[in-house]
């Protein structure tokens, strides 16, 4: 890749401005000043830097978020706060996107990625991936309505398509329940428990694949494919 592209993709200015970050000699290609922007460069082995500070770069960035409620899961919904304000340098360079969107009202587990294979792997219904959910509800859930999640509700999704809602196991206590699916439609879990004659009033992802939910509210870490997918995964 070019030295201009590579700095560009990485949010270091326009081409333009990059060309005249170069040209002014304040980037260094392993440990030397280059003025030249169109030179080849291996972007997994050469050391670059700019103004002096060590250019991080990965093919592939994985990142779990917690997102906090009233966040959007977006990346720019007017003067609203989005799961990206939530993520620093350096990993605010990349082309991030979300593998699965909670609500704004929603919270929990949310991966951020650049790699698309990985996005579809992790939100295709065909795929199968275990997603599990902490909800609380307008009122004491029962046994009986718990049976029939676990057999089965006809759904709408949001292009008129009718799928059935399963539920693989659901744990209950009171108002608060806890449910894994491994679907992942659009408004799922809401609309399964809305099905048998409760409103979810809090909704927290607590895990996807493997990966538990273990950081604080807002905070965020880079992980590996095999955290989700376990240590066999293959692409």
């Amino acid at each position: 890749m070019r030295l201009d592209k590579f700095l560009s993709n990485l949010k270091y200015g326009s081409r333009k401005s990059v060309k005249e970050l170069i040209k002014s000699g304040f980037v260094t290609l392993n440990g030397k000043v280059v003025k030249t922007s169109d030179l080849e460069i291996r972007e997994n082995y050469d050391k670059i830097a700019v103004k002096g500070k060590p250019v991080f770069y990965k093919d592939v960035i994985i990142l779990a978020v917690h997102k906090p409620v009233d966040y959007i899961s977006s990346h720019n919904e007017g003067d609203k706060q989005t799961v990206f304000d939530l993520i620093g340098e350096p990993y605010n360079r990349f082309d991030l996107k979300i593998a699965g969107r909670l609500d704004l009202d929603s919270h929990g587990l949310m991966i951020l990625t650049n790699d698309g294979a990985l996005i579809n792997k992790i939100t295709k219904p065909q795929s199968h991936l275990d997603k599990t959910y902490e909800v609380i509800l307008d009122k004491v859930f029962n046994e009986s309505d718990g049976l029939l999640l676990k057999e089965g509700v006809l759904l709408q999704d949001e292009d008129g398509s009718v799928f059935t809602g399963l539920a693989k196991q659901i744990e209950f206590d009171g108002t608060w329940a806890k449910i894994v699916i491994d679907q992942g439609r659009f408004h799922q879990v809401k609309k399964m428990f809305r099905k048998v004659g409760y409103q979810v009033l809090s909704l927290k992802r607590t895990k996807i694949g493997l990966l538990d939910l273990k950081l604080e509210s807002g905070k965020y870490q880079e992980i590996s494919i095999e955290d989700i997918f376990g240590a066999s995964y293959a692409n």
